[in-house]
């Protein structure tokens, strides 16, 4: 799965013939019509109170693309700037760990075995921990 170009519309229609909901409890869930529903599954993006409706109903957290992208994609930022911000007080709620999925470390490792990027690399650019990147190496 690359997460670079996430059409979120497909991905719901994906996991929706994976879990063999019927449409009828779809539109009853979601409170629209058949058509409405057909219409989503061609959107590229969706509004997040609807994103949030299809996670529950369909057990999948559809959020989790978009912080893939976020980790992989984002341009790295100056350390200066990222200790600036890392002290500012915020009224946001704050997650300790980072999400590392299975096709983000498949990601990372591709990257090392093609030589792409160096270790130091990856660790600078996507701020992954040194012990949790020599602990992927030696496990994947």
């Amino acid at each position: 799965m690359l997460f670079k170009n996430i059409h979120i519309g497909e991905l719901i229609q994906k996991r929706v013939v994976e879990t063999d909901i019927s449409t009828e409890r779809l539109t009853k869930f979601l409170q629209c019509t058949e058509d409405e529903l057909e219409k989503m599954y061609t959107r590229k993006s969706l509004d997040t109170e609807i994103l949030l409706k299809w996670s529950k109903l369909l057990q999948y957290d559809f959020f989790r693309m978009y912080s893939q992208h976020l980790v992989l994609y984002s341009p790295p930022s100056s350390s200066e700037y990222y200790q600036k911000i890392k002290q500012q007080k915020t009224q946001l709620p704050e997650f300790r760990k980072n999400i590392y999925t299975v096709e983000m470390i498949d990601f990372i490792m591709n990257l090392i075995k093609t030589n792409e990027k160096t270790k130091k690399q990856i660790m600078e650019e996507y701020r992954i921990p040194k012990t949790t990147l020599y602990k992927w190496l030696k496990k994947y």
